[in-house]
């Protein structure tokens, strides 16, 4: 490691952190096994996630990664831009964490419910670090596997248990093509490691081109069920509504933004559009699911009528515009569009997990879950309300935070990249959405309340996390410099 003296291993030093909290949390299970001691779980997992977060910090700062550091055989690689990812885990687990100090009271599995949230992380952590289709998999399973108990772990909640089983089952489905496709490029390719299969495809496939494609074709379904993009995105809306709410966000977000992390690295290493463009266009293929997902998740949401659902499927358009990342590569623009995708993520990463953890705030309360149900909520929590005010008009896109500044840069590197019709159907589908978000809001600030309703207490963990992710999503905008700048360096370090 070229920043400091330390050993190459210690640069994969906040998956390290996040698997020894994690263990810890099990230790004190161990000694604890009936212990309900919500503030020594939730500070556990919060401190992991916010040193492993302050290590990836430090190695940007520092300037660790602007070479990628091999380790492993290469299966794996530290760089700038697994490094921002990792921020993007951590910054999520630790809200996640904060929150769910309130929300758990009550509930016996709190240590299998932390452990599950920061093994989930660490899978996350390792997945934007993979450099091999094996280790891909691996860290994929490691972050999925977690990620269907705790979506179940409501027990005694009907909803969160099928939604967990339906979760678990496509999940599994959706591992079963994604081997499937890996085990045709391993047919054709003879490798694993990312930068080896463009090597061997750099040196000609003759005859086993439509074994590629499908190959590459059904990588790409099972990078699409993670991000949940159409037409694999049917899994969401049913897991998210019924998972408690912290991980409804834990999973729109951060699991989201660990299937793009890795799909960036795969596609632009292993796949180079000019090796494998005669046989699947995948470029074309990303932006077809470009825009029927921002489409089809935002007119879903718009026809809802319970708000995490209509979360749920904002989620979707969301990670249509993301995707633009990859739909508009090679336009000449490749640094920027990706750099703009991973921005759109950091800053979504804080306003929509946010918005979820306000959810959670009004589950805790008891008010119901319809847009009707929200009405007056201004006049007993202001400040939370604010908070989510804040966050739905940075989805939206209105300038007035960092949500603004992240879809302008990507739809202006879109545009820069000479695919501006993507870039129109994303503000087409922006200004549709401001229609759902708004209905929230209205019925916050401006609607009187259907019956009386009373808020019988502030949880202190909610309220934080939830305050802290506005002040950090308004924050952003001032700093957008230096974290455009950052991420443009991150997303270059792969074109290098």
């Amino acid at each position: 490691m070229a920043a400091f003296a330390w050993p190459d291993w210690a640069a994969l030093a906040p998956a390290i952190v996040l698997g020894l909290t994690a263990l810890l949390l099990l230790v004190v299970d161990s000694i604890y096994p009936h212990t309900r001691d919500n503030p020594i779980l939730a500070g556990i997992s919060t401190l992991g996630a916010v040193v492993a977060g302050g290590l990836a910090a430090w190695f940007i700062t520092s300037g660790t990664g602007e070479n990628p550091i091999p380790l492993y055989g290469n299966a794996m690689v530290v760089d700038t831009m697994s490094l921002f990812f990792v921020l993007i885990f951590a910054s999520v687990t630790a809200l996640v964490s904060i929150a769910s100090y309130d929300y758990l009271k009550g509930n016996s599995y709190q240590a299998e419910y932390y452990t599950l949230v920061v093994l989930a992380a660490t899978g996350m952590t390792l997945m934007a670090s993979s450099n091999s289709l094996a280790t891909v998999f691996i860290s994929l399973e490691l972050a999925s596997l977690p990620s269907y108990a705790l979506v179940a772990m409501l027990k005694k909640n009907r909803g969160s248990v099928e939604a967990g089983l339906k979760y678990f089952l496509i999940g599994a489905l959706s591992s079963a093509i994604f081997a499937y496709g890996i085990s045709l490029v391993y047919g054709v390719t003879g490798h694993l490691q990312l930068d080896l299969i463009a090597t061997t495809l750099g040196q000609g496939f003759s005859g086993l081109g439509g074994v590629l494609g499908v190959g590459v074709l059904m990588v790409v379904a099972g990078f699409a069920f993670k991000t949940a993009s159409v037409p694999f995105h049917f899994w969401a809306p049913e897991a998210y509504e019924g998972a408690p709410a912290p991980i409804s966000g834990f999973l729109s977000s951060a699991s989201k933004a660990a299937g793009f992390a890795v799909a960036f690295r795969v596609f632009v290493t292993a796949f180079p559009f000019a090796l494998v463009s005669g046989t699947i266009d995948w470029v074309l293929v990303f932006q077809i699911l470009a825009v029927v997902t921002m489409t089809l998740g935002n007119f879903a949401a718009a026809t809802q009528d319970k708000v995490k659902r209509m979360l749920a499927y904002s989620s979707i358009g969301h990670a249509g515009y993301v995707l633009i990342g990859l739909a508009a590569l090679y336009g000449g623009n490749n640094s920027g569009v990706l750099s703009g995708a991973m921005l759109h993520l950091l800053v979504y990463g804080f306003m929509n997990t946010g918005a979820f953890l306000f959810i959670a705030l009004v589950e805790y309360w008891g008010v119901g879950r319809t847009f009707e149900d929200y009405n007056g909520l201004a006049e007993k929590a202001p400040i939370a309300c604010l908070a989510m005010t804040v966050f739905l008009f940075n989805l939206a896109g209105l300038p007035i935070g960092a949500g603004f500044m992240s879809k302008y840069i990507l739809f202006g590197a879109a545009v820069g990249a000479g695919f501006w019709w993507l870039a129109a159907v994303g503000a087409i589908n922006s200004a549709l959405s401001l229609f759902y978000y708004s209905r929230v809001v209205k019925a916050m600030w401006i609607e009187d309340p259907e019956g009386d309703f009373t808020i019988r207490s502030t949880p202190t963990g909610l309220y934080v996390a939830v305050v802290a992710a506005a002040v950090v999503t308004v924050a952003l905008l001032f700093a957008f410099g230096p974290v455009a700048d950052t991420a443009y360096n991150a997303a270059a370090t792969l074109f290098a």
